[in-house]
């Protein structure tokens, strides 16, 4: 498989929300299930920063450093008796428009441009974004490193997902690989989650600003290689 692009991702903010399947069955790509841990259904709000980008092996000026927060969710797909576990997203918002067109447009994925800051220090990691007034934020302060999660963990679960798949409509659906090293994580501590899901998300997820996180973790991100795609024969026939 070709590297479509390979980057950096860094400061990984994870915030873990536990949902009703039945929110995240209708936006299921064709041929795909719903991936659960321990019988329960996530959705994730995830911060970071994407660094040292580059397409087929190309720095493209200005779109090399930038931050993303998407929503994104779990699912899988069985190939030869192996299950793919893979995520797929809600909304993925950047600061670039370049960016959120082109993958909006040749690539079908929920891309969108919005105004976006981070802050970066030794104690804590926080990432905002807004768009016609709405002005959301994310944040956390760094407490202690808890090493490589356990295999079959909560933390595993949620970042140790390889590939992604993108409904194009019209049944086609597009599934590409994730490559990188196990991460590290952190806890975190007095985090702050201010964001309008429904103004953001749409009005299905508006219940999550006042929800709970199931968990928070911050992960240090490492750097990534991702695959181009192909479509699914089967997902096309259906």
């Amino acid at each position: 498989m070709q590297k479509f692009l390979t980057a950096r991702w860094k400061d990984l903010i994870m915030a873990n929300y536990e949902v009703d399947p039945s929110l995240l069955a209708p936006r299921l790509p064709v041929g795909t299930d719903l991936d659960l841990h321990d019988g329960k259904c996530f959705v994730s709000l995830v911060g970071f920063m994407f660094l040292e980008t580059r397409v087929l092996g190309i720095p493209v000026p200005f779109h090399i450093n930038f931050e993303e927060v998407n929503l994104r969710f779990y699912n899988k797909r069985e190939v030869e008796g192996e299950p793919r576990r893979a995520v797929c997203f809600v909304k993925e918002i950047v600061p670039r428009f370049a960016i959120a067109t082109v993958a909006r447009v040749l690539y079908g994925e929920p891309y969108e441009c919005w105004s976006m800051d981070h802050e970066r220090t030794d104690q804590s990691v926080s990432y905002s974004w807004s768009k016609g007034g709405h002005r959301n934020r994310l944040s956390v302060e760094i407490d202690e490193s808890v090493g490589v999660p356990a295999e079959g963990s909560h933390g595993e679960f949620i970042i140790e997902h390889y590939w992604g798949y993108t409904n194009r409509g019209n049944g086609r659906v597009d599934e590409y690989k994730v490559e990188h090293p196990k991460w590290e994580l952190f806890s975190v501590k007095n985090e702050v989650i201010d964001v309008d899901f429904g103004e953001t998300y749409g009005d299905q997820f508006a219940f999550l600003a006042t929800e709970t996180p199931y968990s928070v973790l911050l992960a240090k991100g490492s750097e990534v290689a991702v695959y181009k795609g192909k479509t699914l024969a089967e997902a096309r026939t259906k």
